[in-house]
């Protein structure tokens, strides 16, 4: 190192140019290194999803996850399995161990699904999803008509697709483009039972006739001479025209001619939109919502530049000669560049508030200047080793470059200083730069080292959080060791060159009488008393004790509580309601309007608002089961009170709830990251129950709603949505020939419609529908009235054929590794601490739950954020001990 120093210092232009390689470096580095809101988390999991329209929650639980569970419980690696059913649709989370190749992993899944055999011919194949897939939007847009253009947005589907969805997502960056809204077309065949009836036919029949009347097939190869011709059938029913003709039966007239039936003589064809499944609001206009996802490592700055350039160009040229207008409403990229601005804001006062320092010690302008050079090379070069491991710039990377300013200029300050001293003893430049670089390098080395030492166990914890704060760990790390070869290359050269001339202009320093008395006390004081207790030992040995002691206790004793992660401070207020069991979507949107009434006057800035906070944007998304609601205040300090403006209006409904949070910066689901879950699984759900009922009581009590505390229980503990249960006769079937599957047809096609297939029309994919002139419409009693036909055209009532009956069935049904679960999520409010909610948990509301849970066989488990808690702070706890020692 002294060799290292001398160096320098006889070759202050080779460390020039060294230097500013490293900050030309630094900022091509700035330039590639992505930039996006918060670091890539690799999660160890993969997420089956299968989707079976029309299918109650039991069926898809029987048919499908049972299906599911079975074959994939024996995977290696696998820690859980947790799997959710719903109407028409299955998803299974795998959870591995943290060690576990997860490309590996795929492939042996892949392989596992592909030989699952037994699902149902109407479900989809199951789709995998790794962890990335619930990665939140850097972007939300909204599709409104322009003020004063009467456009229904439900009629846009094919448009949004085609011309919207599909030109944002060739945005460089952008991974998938999606959308809920604007209503797809479908290609529909009303049929009449009365004249499938004369004509003695059946829907069977009909449904047989469109699923073989169309053919687009590749049948081999004719040769004719030297020419070689490929052969095709095509037959094409896709039109309205071309449907109607379609031949349902042939049959011979009295002289001997075919009289085809055709589908004109039994149906009617129409092009129609599909049934609204969803209402959307921005702002008190209808809307359709728009989300963009990024592809991972990319530039999220960059992208959104140019996707804010493709929406511009889209509104020109597409979009407002239509009426319509698309609006970005949520932009990921303003939270980044407030924590750019942060960064570059503390760079500016971290470096006046050193240069002000040494200005007062040292009183000389030219060593001061020196220590200015030091942070913008530790900075800056902290770029290149960002990019040299695969990084990107995130707010917790900026953060940890922000904590690291006054960092860099300590090693810088303690060389300079101890240069400047022998330069006022009257050695010559060069040799007080050398002499005061040697004396000081091993110090300065050692306090980075130790520095370092502190943020390895972070940077080494394989745990989410450990990958999320291993940015700034390096960032610091990187900075601080930076800084050192800044202190024993870079100072000593330009001190050996500026601090050069006589050595008795650094003598005459200008007092400031007061401070420097001060100044003098103490140092004596310190001096006078280390003097003392280095001759004598047992003061030396009761000093030390003394402040081991002291720093063990205040440890104890002032050590903050326990949280696993802040929420951040981001502009918008997220709640999902919950509505009970069986409320249409008619109903839900009725709640989602009084939500609208109590925050219009906030972004109307109406009288009525009086001193509550403005509202920027407002939006809801109402639909069968629930709703989501959001907002953003004007004024970001005051978006937290905007909480009880969503949940008010929600809490007036009975039976209804809402569960409101502020979004947060590392939480991607629902409650953010200070959820806790309490998960009971037993055998089955009315074991449950029982149990979730008492610990919901308890828990109210515990976390009182009205003191901001939240809790929801997944799924509802309602006995279930009410539904109509048709149990056919198979004998009275029998006698009329039909089988049960062609009763469940026959009642799917004339109540709701049945999907066929989706056939091309005009460049474009349309669903194709068969249904009855009510479907959707019908009520109890028309259900019951409903007519069955049999392939003789025999019609008779459904309730002569089956029993019809009202029950009450589950909306969700979730398992955990193979046991019936419910969840019960707590969000405390921000002023308690998630260790303290968790000892609350664990200590006062679960022992009164032993007796009951012992006698129901269920097992209650604590999660969440509570789980990752406990696991982050053990690992951190032992890593911390091996790094110590």
């Amino acid at each position: 190192m002294n060799t290292f120093i001398k160096n320098a210092i006889e070759r202050p232009v080779a460390v020039m140019a060294i230097m500013l390689l490293i900050v030309l470096f630094g900022i091509v580095a700035l330039r590639t290194i992505p930039i996006q809101l918060s670091p890539d988390i690799e999660k160890p999991i993969y997420q089956i999803r299968v989707s079976w329209p029309g299918a109650a929650p039991e069926d898809v639980d029987r048919e499908i996850v049972s299906r599911l569970e079975t074959e994939l419980s024996n995977l290696a690696g696998v820690e859980e399995i947790l799997s959710r059913s719903s109407n028409g649709s299955a998803r299974v989370t795998l959870t591995y161990s943290l060690l576990t190749d997860m490309d590996k992993a795929l492939t042996v899944l892949l392989s596992k699904l592909a030989g699952i055999t037994g699902l149902p011919s109407e479900s989809s194949a199951p789709q995998v999803q790794t962890s990335n897939s619930d990665d939140s939007p850097i972007a939300r847009m909204a599709l409104v008509a322009l003020e004063g253009k009467n456009v229904d947005l439900e009629n846009l589907g094919s448009f949004v697709t085609t011309k919207v969805v599909d030109y944002l997502a060739r945005t460089p960056g952008v991974s998938e483009i999606t959308y809920n809204g604007g209503g797809k077309k479908q290609l529909k065949v009303i049929i009449d039972p009365q004249r499938l009836a004369s004509y003695r036919l059946s829907t069977s029949i009909v449904l047989d006739a469109l699923r073989t009347a169309t053919t687009l097939q590749s049948v081999g190869r004719v040769q004719q001479g030297k020419r070689v011709y490929t052969v095709r059938t095509e037959a094409i029913a896709y039109t309205p025209e071309t449907a109607l003709n379609t031949i349902l039966r042939a049959d011979f007239n009295e002289n001997g001619q075919i009289s085809p039936v055709l589908l004109s003589d039994v149906a009617d064809v129409e092009f129609a939109v599909e049934k609204r499944t969803s209402f959307r609001r921005l702002n008190g206009q209808d809307a359709i919502i728009i989300n963009a996802l990024r592809e991972p490592g990319i530039n999220v700055v960059t992208t959104m530049q140019t996707l804010s350039s493709s929406v511009k160009d889209l509104n020109e040229t597409t979009l407002n000669p239509k009426g319509l207008q698309l609006n970005i409403i949520y932009d990921e990229t303003a939270y980044i560049r407030s924590a750019i601005d942060l960064v570059q804001q503390n760079i500016w006062i971290g470096g006046i508030l050193a240069l002000c320092i040494l200005l007062l010690f040292l009183r000389s302008l030219f060593p001061t200047m020196v220590i200015f050079i030091a942070i913008p090379v530790s900075v800056v070069g902290t770029f290149v080793a960002i990019s040299g491991f695969g990084l990107s710039i995130n707010v917790i990377s900026l953060a940890g470059m922000a904590f690291a300013i006054g960092m860099v200029v300590d090693a810088s300050i303690v060389s300079l200083e101890n240069i400047f001293r022998l330069r006022q003893k009257g050695m010559d430049a060069p040799t007080a730069a050398y002499r005061g670089a040697r004396q000081v390098w091993a110090p300065i080395l050692g306090s980075a080292l130790t520095t370092v030492l502190v943020f390895v166990p972070i940077i080494l914890l394989d745990l989410p959080v450990g990958q999320l704060f291993r940015d700034i760990g390096i960032a610091i790390s990187v900075s601080v060791l930076i800084s050192v070869m800044v202190s024993v290359t870079v100072i000593p050269a330009l001190a050996s060159k500026l601090l050069a001339g006589r050595h008795d202009r650094f003598q005459k320093i200008k007092s400031i009488p007061g401070l420097d008395r001060v100044a003098r006390f103490i140092a004596l004081l310190i001096v006078q008393f280390a003097i003392y207790a280095t001759k004598n030992r047992k003061i030396a040995l009761i000093t030390v004790s003394s402040l081991i002691t002291m720093s063990i206790a205040v440890i104890f004793l002032m050590m903050p509580k326990l949280d696993y992660l802040p929420d951040g401070n981001a502009n918008f207020m997220l709640g999902r309601i919950f509505v009970p069991p069986g409320y249409s979507i008619n109903e839900t949107k009725k709640i989602a309007d009084k939500m609208e009434e109590s925050a219009r006057p906030l972004w109307e800035k109406s009288d009525k608002m009086g001193d509550g906070p403005g509202i920027e944007r407002f939006f809801f998304v109402a639909f069968d089961g629930g709703g989501f609601a959001g907002a953003t205040a004007t004024d970001p300090e005051r978006v937290t009170e905007l909480r009880p403006i969503l949940m008010r209006p929600v809490f007036s409904e009975p039976g209804a709830r809402a569960f409101v949070f502020q979004a947060s910066l590392f939480g991607r689901s629902v409650g953010g990251s200070r959820s806790i879950n309490v998960d009971l699984t037993g055998p089955s759900l009315a074991s449950l129950v029982s149990v979730a009922r008492q610990l919901t009581r308890i828990l109210d009590e515990s976390f009182p709603v009205s003191d901001g505390n939240q809790v929801r229980i997944i799924p509802s503990l309602d006995s279930g949505a009410p539904q109509i249960r048709i149990s056919p006769d198979s004998e009275q079937l029998a006698k009329i020939g039909i089988t049960a599957r062609e009763f469940s047809s026959l009642v799917d096609i004339l109540n709701d419609g049945l999907g066929i297939a989706d056939v091309p029309i005009n460049g474009e994919l349309v669903e194709l529908i068969l249904t009855g002139g009510n479907a959707g419409e019908m009520g109890m009693d028309d259900l019951s009235a409903m007519p069955v036909i049999n392939r003789q055209g025999l019609m008779v009532r459904l309730d002569q054929v089956a029993q019809v009956e009202m029950i009450s069935a589950p909306q969700t049904i979730r398992r955990l590794n193979g046991n019936q679960a419910l969840t019960i999520q707590v969000r405390p409010q921000e002023a308690i601490a998630l260790e303290t909610a968790i000892s609350v948990i664990n200590e006062q509301v679960l022992p009164q739950l032993t007796q009951i849970a012992k006698n129901n066989d269920v097992s209650i488990v604590v999660s969440g954020a509570a789980s990752a808690l406990e696991e982050t702070w053990k690992a951190m706890q032992a890593n911390v001990l091996l790094h110590s020692v």
